[in-house]
């Protein structure tokens, strides 16, 4: 997988785009995890999903993969983690995934879609020992930097 950061030589271009979105609440701070199907691989992360075509920004298909995977809509104010990571899709082809913070007022009951079949609401430690992919480690710190914990 390959880091992303402003100001260095892009990438050639991806065949898709993704994005994931950290969903939080401040005070406490606590994460939501979601935990994907066996056929999907069984294991932990983030609200995830690819960038569509009637996708107008990368801050519009984070609200929406929120809204689908979660049942939450109007979501609060959007965290750009200024973060991104390429990786091989199954096909072998390149997929950049771009990180966001998604506050939600308070710790809520989701509402999973069929992808996952449970969460977990996880403090800061709790949270980055779930998550089964470095990358999704590496965008939750950046959160956390952003948060202050």
């Amino acid at each position: 997988m390959s880091e992303v950061r402003a100001g260095e030589i892009p990438l050639p271009p991806p065949v898709q785009d993704c994005v994931e979105g950290f969903v939080f609440v401040r005070s406490p701070p606590q994460f939501l995890l979601l935990k994907r199907t066996e056929a999907r691989g069984g294991f932990w992360q983030p609200v995830s999903g690819r960038f569509e075509p009637s996708d107008r920004s990368f801050e519009h298909a984070v609200r929406r993969e929120v809204a689908e995977e979660t049942g939450f809509s109007g979501v609060g104010e959007l965290l750009d983690l200024s973060w991104a990571v390429v990786f091989p899709g199954k096909d072998g082809r390149p997929w950049r995934l771009h990180s966001y913070g998604v506050e939600i007022p308070r710790v809520a009951m989701p509402r999973l879609s069929d992808e996952h079949v449970a969460y977990l609401w996880c403090r800061p430690g709790e949270a980055l020992s779930t998550l089964f992919w470095p990358d999704n480690r590496q965008a939750l710190r950046r959160l956390f930097a952003a948060l202050g914990c």
